[in-house]
C-alpha cells in the first residue's frame, strides 16, 4: 500500500496550501540526490514530488481525500451534478493519467553544499509554478576562517567565493570577538527566489583555525605561560602574550605546573554583554643545557632544599 501523501510531506490533512508548499521545498531539498548521498534518497525524493503534485492541486486532492490510493481509477467527470454521473459537485475536473515524473538535476553550488531552489524546483512546478506562486530562495552558507587575532579585532574583510554562477567577492564585517560558529548575515545574496520570490540570505560561518598559542571556548581564551624554575618558586610579575597585546601578570610565589591565572575581561570581546576572561596557565621549563655555574647552583638547591615533589611537601 502506497504511504499516505499528508504522511510523505509530514503535514496534517487540513493543511493549507502555504504549510504544504514549505513542507515540500524542505524535504525536496534535504532528499535531493544532487545533495543527499543516501541510495534511497532518490525514491524518497520521487514520493515527495509525487505527494505535492497531488496536494497542490485543489481538484487531485479534493479527489485524493475522497477515494484515497485509488484517486486515479476516478473518472475525471466525478464532479458533475446530480444524475450526470458519480458524486453530484461541480465539473471542470483535470485528467491526470499518472504520478508525475522525474525531477530536473539542479547542479549543486559549493557554497557550502547549499542549492539554487530555482534550479533545484525549476523542472517539477512547469505550469503548476504559476499555481504555487512566488518562491523565495533558499538560505546558503559558507565557512569563514578566521585566526583568533582576526576574530578577536574583528573589522572589514573581503571574501570571494566561486560558485555555480561564477565568483562572487563580498566585503564581510566582522563583529569584533566573534566566536567559532557564529553565523554573519547577508541578506539578501543567497539563492534566487522563483518567479518574484525574494533571494535568500547568505551565512558565513565563523571557524576559528588552530593558533600555536591560544586556546579559544566560547569567549574564554587560554594562553601557556612558560616560567624558570626560580620564577614560578619566587614570584613576580611577569610579561603574558594577549590577542590584544603583551601584558604582564603577578604570578605568585611557589606556582607549580598547571596553574591558571586569570586576567578577567582580556578574553574574546562581547558587543552584547560582558567579555570572556584570559586564563595563563604556567608551564615550568629548566634549561636544556644548563651551564656549569647553572648545575653547581641546582646541586646547592638540592643539597639545601628538602622539598619532595613526590609526597606534595
Amino acid at each position: 500500500m502506497a504511504r499516505d501523501f499528508y504522511e510523505v510531506l509530514g503535514v496534517s490533512r487540513d493543511a493549507g496550501s502555504e504549510e504544504i508548499q514549505q513542507a515540500f521545498r524542505r524535504l525536496a531539498r534535504a532528499n535531493h540526490p544532487d545533495v543527499n548521498r543516501d541510495p534511497a534518497a532518490e525514491e524518497r525524493f520521487k514520493e515527495i514530488n509525487e505527494a505535492y503534485q497531488v496536494l497542490s492541486d485543489p481538484e487531485e486532492r479534493r479527489k485524493y481525500d475522497r477515494f484515497g490510493e485509488n484517486f486515479r481509477k476516478v473518472p475525471d467527470d466525478w464532479e458533475q451534478p446530480v444524475g450526470a454521473g458519480v458524486g453530484g459537485f461541480r465539473g471542470g475536473g483535470r485528467p491526470r493519467t499518472g504520478p508525475a515524473s522525474g525531477f530536473t538535476s539542479a547542479g549543486f553550488d559549493d557554497l557550502g553544499g547549499s542549492i539554487d531552489i530555482e534550479d533545484l524546483l525549476g523542472g517539477m512546478f512547469g505550469r503548476g509554478r504559476a499555481r504555487a506562486g512566488p518562491i523565495a530562495g533558499a538560505d546558503q552558507e559558507v565557512e569563514l576562517p578566521l585566526t583568533v587575532e582576526e576574530a578577536f579585532r574583528g573589522g572589514p574583510r573581503q571574501v570571494t567565493l566561486t560558485g555555480t554562477a561564477g565568483p562572487r567577492t563580498y566585503t564581510v564585517t566582522i563583529p569584533p570577538g566573534v566566536t567559532d560558529g557564529q553565523r554573519i548575515r547577508l541578506a539578501g545574496e543567497g539563492g534566487r527566489g522563483v518567479g518574484a520570490g525574494e533571494p535568500g540570505d547568505l551565512y558565513m560561518v565563523a571557524r576559528l583555525l588552530p593558533h600555536p598559542r591560544y586556546r579559544v571556548s566560547g569567549r574564554d581564551i587560554t594562553v601557556d605561560l612558560p616560567l624558570a624554575p626560580w620564577e614560578a618558586a619566587l614570584g613576580g610579575s611577569v610579561p603574558v602574550p594577549t590577542p590584544a597585546g603583551g601584558t604582564k601578570v603577578e604570578v605568585p610565589p611557589g606556582s607549580s605546573t598547571g596553574r591558571r591565572l586569570r586576567l578577567r575581561g582580556q578574553g574574546m570581546p562581547n558587543p552584547r554583554g560582558a567579555p570572556g576572561d584570559l586564563f595563563a596557565e604556567i608551564a615550568i621549563m629548566v634549561p636544556p643545557r644548563p651551564t656549569e655555574a647553572e648545575r653547581e647552583l641546582f646541586a646547592r638547591l638540592a643539597e639545601v632544599s628538602d622539598f619532595d615533589p613526590r609526597r606534595g611537601g
